[in-house]
């Protein structure tokens, strides 16, 4: 979905055309990214480690238009974390920069392709320039509904449950829920991942190698697939995410229940 190559925006306008070894039936509703590897990337290259968070914003707009043509409804990014903030002033900085030109820059993408952007996560510490463009980018495409972007952006999963957690209880205390009456849908309601219509991601993607969550969705990847690759984030493409999607289709998906072979 870049916005330099014609050819990449006709692309989009075939529906649901699917590479070979993918099956229309079993496309996951909802992928999450931990889009890793960046400054090893970069380092590896013999590059600053700000170009390799550049080489975030080609590589999420490239998978943001194959989701669209491949029917998956919902796509949530890690993109800087509670715990970010320990980095070098420097590097926040400028991936504060980042995120604001990516949301004003692709806006006219994201309108031409149909796609909704959400933020999760607080908003607060976040530059006012930068909280001027999310407002701006949710607001003009709140009514898009061929793809849903959700970027977490100083969201973690910890304050997410517990911000929930605090949202209940005040509802108890004013006397609008019962303890008795609190279950997962109710809870759910109070998430920040209630913007979207399929909350809990199918298959969690990450890449670089590790093997760890980094309190990412921690209440809603409870039953997600997860696929691990070793490309770091500026090297995962289309085939890489095409074998992603085939090792989740080949899957047996049980929710804590019994295999259906058995």
């Amino acid at each position: 979905m870049s916005p330099n190559t014609e050819d990449a925006n006709a692309s989009l306008l075939v529906e649901n055309e699917l590479p070979a070894g993918l099956t229309g039936e079993r496309i996951p509703k909802h992928v999450a990214l931990i889009m890793d590897g960046n400054r090893r990337w970069a380092k590896k290259n013999g590059l600053p480690p700000m170009s390799g968070h550049a080489a975030l914003v080609p590589r999420l707009m490239e998978v943001l238009g194959l989701c669209c043509i491949w029917g998956i409804k919902v796509l949530t990014v890690y993109a800087f974390s509670t715990e970010n903030w320990i980095r070098p002033q420097m590097e926040v900085d400028y991936l504060m920069e980042l995120f604001e030109s990516l949301l004003r820059e692709q806006l006219e993408d994201f309108m031409r392709n149909e796609v909704r952007v959400s933020i999760i996560g607080d908003p607060v510490k976040l530059p006012i320039s930068l909280q001027k463009q999310i407002t701006k980018t949710t607001e003009t495409t709140k009514n898009n509904s061929k793809l849903h972007l959700l970027m977490a952006i100083n969201y973690g999963g910890r304050a997410d449950v517990l911000q929930a957690c605090r949202n209940m209880a005040l509802k108890v205390k004013d006397g609008l829920v019962k303890p008795e009456d609190i279950n997962e849908s109710l809870f759910n309601e109070e998430l920040e991942t209630s913007v979207t219509e399929f909350p809990y991601p199918d298959l969690l993607i990450r890449t670089s190698g590790e093997l760890r969550l980094s309190n990412f969705l921690t209440w809603q990847l409870a039953y997600s697939e997860f696929y691990f690759t070793e490309s770091p984030w500026p090297d995962f493409g289309e085939k890489e995410f095409v074998m992603a999607l085939q090792s989740f289709q080949l899957r047996q998906r049980r929710f804590g229940g019994q295999d259906k072979k058995n």
